[in-house]
């Protein structure tokens, strides 16, 4: 292959595994694990179909961001009005932040364990690194770089770590049935909730943007975007095939990604262990960077502070989301129950209203014939609107009336 041909073909790589980097984090992981865990194979059969909604959505997301010189936060605003972007800018930084802890503890925990040491030095150490590549003038293209490694060590990871586990495929597709076991309800909607990251969706247009692509080569681009929702789908299916083939049945349940590589340990040895842990500090440290990033830039351009990452207003913002998750990190040693509560009543509010905005604009755009919906992805967007709407009054009964 020549050196030009390979130059083209990493032009059209980037977006698309950002998004699939910045949502799989250590939670996703820690679902799927516990699924696997507790359920074996019986609940494989939702990943495609998040899949199939992620997609959509993100091809969507795509094509506004290839079809305007607009964000999608300014054309909402400009077709909604301001407060419609405050709630989403407001609300996707403190989702982000509340989580963020998360990810920094899953990127400290992976080395402290290995290493048997605290954690709080490795979480101030990636903290620090996260926060200097920020500063970085090419900030972007050091992000898009790290995120592409940091997916295809999270893939190669688990994906060794399958093999060496042997999952039964006959097992596989007997119970392949779309059922949801009983007790399963609350893991499923979790894992739909971490896999169809509405949030990851509606960022890929800026993400596009900021890539420079224009609609010259829209289904190059697209199917970028396709690959690494595909990415994203295929490991987080793995991670639940290796809990099943090997935690379930030794009536092993866990309670995150992390606790899943060290009870691997005496199955497996540590060879299997060390590539585990190798993925999951790839999800935890990709996730640190992707997920501020996302919050700081959609929260500046809600307040048009700016949405440019060289925009020095916008890096000290996504900086505030480091620091929160890394403060949090070090006081409480672990995500706790307040921000867990606090994040997902927000996430009750913001995702549905982005979902919608999202099917909207495209619907709009697509009057004014800058780009076409098919029959098809409007109707697996509706589906998805749907099951949005399912996600929310799920959580809002979880978290207020049961």
């Amino acid at each position: 292959m020549t050196d030009r041909k390979k130059k083209n073909i990493l032009s059209l790589i980037g977006p698309g595994f950002i998004t699939a980097a910045l949502v799989l984090g250590p939670g996703s992981l820690a679902i799927s694990s516990k699924i696997g865990a507790n359920y074996e194979f019986r609940l494989v059969w939702v990943v495609p179909i998040c899949v199939v909604f992620m997609a959509a959505f993100t091809i969507v997301s795509t094509r506004i961001g290839l079809s305007s010189k607009q964000t999608l936060i300014e054309l909402i605003r400009e077709k909604y009005g301001n407060i419609i972007c405050i709630i989403i800018g407001v609300g996707l930084f403190i989702v982000a932040a509340s989580f963020q802890a998360g990810n920094s503890i899953g990127a400290g925990m992976v080395f402290s364990e290995m290493l048997n040491g605290s954690p709080v030095p490795w979480v101030i150490a990636f903290s620090l690194l996260a926060i200097i590549l920020l500063f970085f003038k090419s900030f972007f293209k050091i992000l898009e770089k790290i995120m592409i490694g940091m997916v295809v060590l999270m893939l190669v990871s688990f994906v060794l770590t399958l093999i060496i586990s042997k999952p039964d495929i006959s097992l596989i597709v007997q119970q392949f049935t779309f059922g949801l076991p009983s007790g399963s309800e609350f893991l499923a909607l979790a894992l739909v909730a971490s896999s169809f990251s509405i949030a990851g969706a509606f960022y890929q247009s800026y993400l596009v943007q900021e890539k420079g692509w224009d609609k010259g080569e829209s289904k190059s681009h697209e199917r970028e975007a396709l690959s690494g929702v595909f990415v994203l789908g295929v490991i987080t299916a793995t991670v639940m095939l290796v809990a099943a083939a090997v935690l379930y049945p030794q009536g092993i349940q866990v309670n995150s990604a992390t606790e899943m590589g060290k009870t691997l340990e005496p199955i497996y040895g540590s060879y299997a262990t060390v590539i585990f842990m190798l993925g999951l500090f790839a999800a935890s440290f990709s996730s640190l960077i992707g997920n501020a990033t996302l919050g700081g830039v959609l929260l500046s351009d809600a307040l048009n502070i700016g949405r440019k990452l060289e925009s020095q207003k916008v890096r000290y913002v996504i900086m505030s989301v480091i620091l929160i998750g890394a403060a949090v990190a070090i006081i409480f040693g672990s995500l706790p129950i307040e921000l867990i509560i606090m994040a997902q009543g927000f996430t009750i509010i913001v995702v549905p209203v982005i979902g919608f905005m999202i099917f909207m604009i495209a619907r709009d755009r697509a009057a004014k014939k800058l780009f076409k919906l098919s029959a098809p992805l409007n109707i697996i967007m509706i589906l998805g609107l749907a099951m949005l709407v399912l996600l929310a009054g799920a959580n809002t009964y979880n978290l207020f009336i049961k």
